[in-house]
């Protein structure tokens, strides 16, 4: 049991539920990239990042092995995390545009950032079975910031359908059909617990490599679903 954020991501970071996670985010920082060799790589783990009471929460895939899984901190120190960083600030989401280390001064305003799997994965792709071992702490994430958080931005749709049981275990309806991925959807979640509000849920393609290079997905685009969280979240009002 968590009681806070804090405790969450002290017990989060010491997980070794998933061996082949485990041994792959351990030989990865072991062998390092070149770019990289005299780093310590972080090897772990990766908690959310954002303040506890965010309205707004952002959730992407897991970690990348030489971003996420280098730096310690989700999004950061990868092409992906440029991409995502740029649009929060121009969205008002950061106090800045870029996210490269830990201590780099960077802050979410308002805003948290997480993922259904916390281990940089393979191949960027995580199994059925470390998806669902790794839900409970998405689960206890959102149950600790359900006083506040009010829109949920989801990156990709794998992202968003391992994010829908965690909802419903959260304590939101979740409707059938089940609300369906795409760029821009946007769907208001009932509450089934006196204790949860109304959820905004937006779906936006996720920020890889490859959306961004082909043009699937524009800074505009991610911008512009960022927004409009925003502002459902009640951000502007504040």
């Amino acid at each position: 049991m968590c009681r806070t954020i804090a405790e969450l991501e002290a017990q989060l970071t010491a997980c070794r539920a998933c061996p082949r996670l485990v041994e792959w985010r351990e030989q990865v920082a072991h062998d390092k990239r070149a770019a990289f060799r005299d780093e310590n790589y972080w090897g772990k783990p990766v908690p959310g990042l954002g303040p506890d009471d965010a309205r707004v929460l952002i959730v992407g895939l897991a970690p990348a092995a030489h971003g996420g899984n280098r730096t310690g901190r989700m999004f950061t120190g990868d092409r992906s995390g440029d991409v995502l960083f740029a649009a929060m600030h121009a969205a008002g989401l950061s106090n800045q545009p870029q996210s490269t280390h830990l201590g780099d001064g960077l802050q979410l305003l308002g805003t948290r950032v997480t993922a259904p799997v916390h281990c940089a994965p393979p191949d960027n792709k995580p199994t059925p079975t470390e998806r669902d071992t790794c839900r409970h702490w998405l689960v206890t994430e959102l149950g600790l910031m359900a006083p506040t958080v009010r829109s949920i931005v989801v990156l990709g749709g794998w992202g968003w359908q391992a994010l829908l049981p965690a909802l419903s275990e959260s304590g939101w309806e979740i409707p059938k059909p089940k609300p369906r991925f795409g760029h821009g959807v946007h769907y208001e979640l009932a509450p089934a617990r006196d204790d949860r509000a109304p959820l905004h849920l937006f779906g936006s393609y996720h920020v890889s490599q490859q959306n961004t290079f082909t043009g699937r997905l524009t800074p505009a685009m991610l911008e512009a679903v960022l927004v409009e969280a925003k502002t459902a979240a009640g951000l502007d009002n504040d």
